[in-house]
């Protein structure tokens, strides 16, 4: 079997890394007939294309500034900052596995037998968010009644800047991808017209009380997808530090993918073999790894100049309240 841990421990590049791993599984899957194998080839593909042609990255964080000029206009009180990323290789690796091994599960568990290899296709063509955005925004509080007041005037800015932001990218070049009535909105504050296109995941709560506003575009220029998630500053924090932190997001997936116990093993090829990397990733030491431009001391302390762990920035623009900084642009 294929797997991208023996790939790591060659000092290569990332790009390296990708066009041998992707070479070496299409290979193997052409000779198997693997289907799955060869979409996972083509998901591999669209990474190794946004890491060798990234030009377009400053064409569309410049078009992504024109709404940061926006708010700064509209809200010149506030606080706010705009973050991208592309997704590292490793977690967009345990992504791919980790929703075939997931879907299977279920699967297997609500019908007692396995996808057809249609289904399970169709499970994993909604990977969009190699390219993600964050807006997060801040009423300090000299602009604020009472401390008690903050959520309240913050929830009804968040939800006034989501009603804003798909036309605006829209005569910037992207179209808003319709959410298909997933977390669908039930908030008075969004607007109707552009509810379809919203995954609202703070009227759903989650038992982390994980909050935020998602949408997805198509970036008609870069002929790609990218994400963008609207939170206050409370609803990142409980995301980054608090009960919803990606670590505890991580663990329970780890925890979700590592379920063996309802699919015999060697029934199932696509599940076997997804499950596998995917395990095998969770055991990765960091500190072992020989890759260009990545360091660890160990799996908390890392220096990644690479993308290959942690995403790779796109932008950082940071826009503070004209009671702290008079400047806006």
């Amino acid at each position: 079997m294929v797997i991208l841990n023996d790939y790591l421990y060659s000092g290569d590049t990332v790009l390296r890394i990708l066009h041998n791993y992707i070479k070496d599984l299409r290979k193997d899957a052409k000779k198997t007939g693997n289907e799955i194998d060869m979409i996972h080839c083509n998901f591999l593909l669209q990474i190794q294309e946004l890491l060798e042609h990234n030009d377009f990255l400053t064409a569309q964080s410049q078009k992504m500034r024109e709404f940061y000029k926006y708010m700064a206009k509209e809200y010149p009180f506030m606080a706010f900052t705009f973050k991208g990323r592309i997704k590292s290789l490793i977690r967009a690796e345990e992504k791919f596995n980790g929703y075939v091994v997931e879907f299977i599960y279920d699967y297997y568990e609500e019908h007692g037998k396995y996808p057809s290899i249609a289904e399970l296709k169709k499970r994993l063509s909604c990977f969009r968010d190699l390219i993600a955005y964050r807006i997060i925004i801040s009423v300090p509080r000299c602009h604020l009644n009472s401390e008690e007041d903050r959520e309240e005037q913050e929830r009804k800015y968040l939800y006034q800047i989501a009603n804003v932001l798909p036309g605006f990218l829209e005569e910037q070049g992207f179209s808003a991808e319709p959410a298909m009535g997933i977390k669908e909105s039930t908030s008075p504050l969004l607007n109707e017209s552009v509810k379809p296109y919203y995954r609202d995941y703070i009227c759903s709560h989650s038992s982390n009380n994980y909050q935020s506003l998602h949408i997805t575009f198509y970036d008609d220029t870069a002929k790609c997808f990218m994400e963008v998630q609207l939170r206050t500053k409370a609803m990142d924090d409980n995301a980054e530090i608090g009960p919803a932190n990606h670590l505890g997001y991580e663990k329970r997936q780890e925890n979700e993918r590592a379920r063996r116990d309802v699919i015999p093993e060697g029934e199932c090829s696509c599940f076997d073999e997804a499950y596998e990397r995917g395990m095998r990733l969770q055991q990765l030491a960091l500190n072992t790894l020989d890759v260009n431009m990545f360091s660890a001391v160990n799996n908390s302390l890392i220096n990644d100049g690479c993308g290959l762990y942690r995403g790779r920035l796109i932008l950082p623009y940071e826009h503070l309240s004209r009671f702290q900084n008079d400047l806006i642009d």
